[in-house]
């Protein structure tokens, strides 16, 4: 029977790739927004490795990126780097907006499942005692202001978007990739049938459908 040496746990392939590019992958200290296509790099350097798998690479540097210390290093910092430490393409404008956008969504999730986990008994409490005091003192003007109907924001509209041909869903490709509401620019990097993978402006590899793609 053959057998595997092959990590299991994500964190440990973050580990090996600390210890095989240490001029790229750093744990707090130091961390800078990767090249465009490292994963390619990677890829080829890795070729033949008993120790970890293009998969977990992918499902590594998808954590590694998402990373809160990665998002603001990609908003604080000039240039990219490549797997031996040294200078790449420039980070550009559309990348640091996108990388402030996912901090903040990542960061109200999370104060979001913290509040939900703190007693709410207390806090309940405390909101109804105060808003009892302000509507009595404001009287009946208050009640007037509070009975007005509250202006519904305006919608949206997106612009018109084309789902990228068939022809076009072949690697290196430059794509919008629909994530969620979102639309997000991205590279293809790697097509198996249906299944696509991308890399996203800030480095995260994703893997979506074909269908959820659009011409740029």
């Amino acid at each position: 029977m053959e057998t595997t040496n092959k990590l299991k746990d994500i964190n440990e392939v973050l580990d090996f790739l600390y210890q095989e590019f240490p001029q790229c992958f750093k744990q707090k200290d130091g961390i800078q927004p990767l090249k465009v296509g490292i994963f390619k790099d990677i890829a080829e350097r890795i070729e033949g490795s008993e120790k970890v798998s293009k998969t977990q690479v992918r499902q590594a540097l998808r954590k590694y990126t998402s990373n809160w210390r990665y998002l603001e290093a990609v908003t604080k910092s000039e240039f990219r780097i490549d797997l031996d430490g040294n200078q790449d393409e420039k980070v550009e404008q559309e990348h640091i907006e996108h990388a402030q956008k996912a901090l903040e969504e990542s960061r109200a999730k999370m104060a979001k499942r913290k509040k939900q986990q703190r007693p709410r008994r207390d806090s309940d409490t405390k909101s109804y005692k105060k808003n009892g005091a302000q509507n009595a003192k404001s009287g009946d003007k208050g009640a007037r202001v509070g009975n007005k109907p509250a202006k519904a924001a305006p919608a949206k509209r997106s612009g018109k978007v084309e789902p990228l041909p068939a022809s076009e869903v072949k690697v290196n490709s430059k794509v919008k990739v629909k994530l969620g509401q979102a639309l997000v620019n991205a590279v293809i990097t790697e097509v198996n049938k249906d299944e696509v993978h991308v890399e996203l402006v800030t480095g995260m590899q994703v893997k979506t459908k074909a269908d959820s793609l659009y011409i740029i």
